[in-house]
C-alpha cells in the first residue's frame, strides 16, 4: 500500500522517508512517517532510516503546532506485527496530535491499548489504601 502512494498525498519527505496525513486519523492532523524502502516493522530499519524518520517526526511536530495552536501534546507510536494490531505491513510511525480535553483522563497515554492498563495510579489498582497501610505497618 505505501509502496505505491500517490505523490499528491505526500506532505513532506527526505531521501529515505516521507510523511502523509493518516486517512483514518485518531485526531486532526494525524500524520504517518514512512520509510521509502519497504520493510514490515521498525526493527528492520537501518540506522540512516531511523534518523530520517526521526527528522521528519520533528519537522511535522513543528508544522502541526504552527497549523493548530491548540495542540498541546503528541503520541508517537507504531504497531510491529499482527499481534500488536499492525494491518499494513509496511513500517509506518504515527504522529498523533493531542489537545487539552480530547479525552477525559489522558494519564497513561498509550497504555490504554490494553484494557485496564491505562490508569496505573494507586486509587485505580487492586491494591487499596488500607492494604498499603496494613503492609507498611507490618513491615
Amino acid at each position: 500500500m505505501f509502496c505505491a502512494i500517490s505523490r499528491d498525498r505526500v506532505i513532506d519527505s527526505n531521501s529515505l522517508a516521507y510523511a502523509i496525513r493518516d486517512r483514518f486519523p485518531v485526531s486532526e492532523l494525524h500524520a504517518l512517517v514512512i520509510p521509502k524502502r519497504h520493510v514490515e516493522t521498525y526493527f528492520e530499519l537501518n540506522s540512516a532510516e531511523v534518523c530520517a524518520i526521526h527528522q521528519l517526526l520533528k519537522v511535522q511536530k513543528r508544522k502541526i503546532e504552527q497549523i493548530d495552536t491548540s495542540v498541546s501534546g503528541f503520541n508517537i507510536g507504531m504497531n510491529c506485527g499482527k499481534d500488536s494490531g499492525q494491518t499494513i505491513f509496511h513500517c509506518h510511525v504515527h504522529l498523533i496530535p493531542r489537545r487539552v480535553g480530547d479525552v477525559a483522563n489522558p494519564k497513561g497515554g498509550i497504555r490504554h491499548m490494553i484494557p485496564g492498563k491505562g490508569d496505573y495510579t494507586l486509587s485505580n489498582t487492586r491494591l487499596t489504601r488500607s492494604a498499603v497501610t496494613t503492609f507498611i505497618t507490618k513491615t
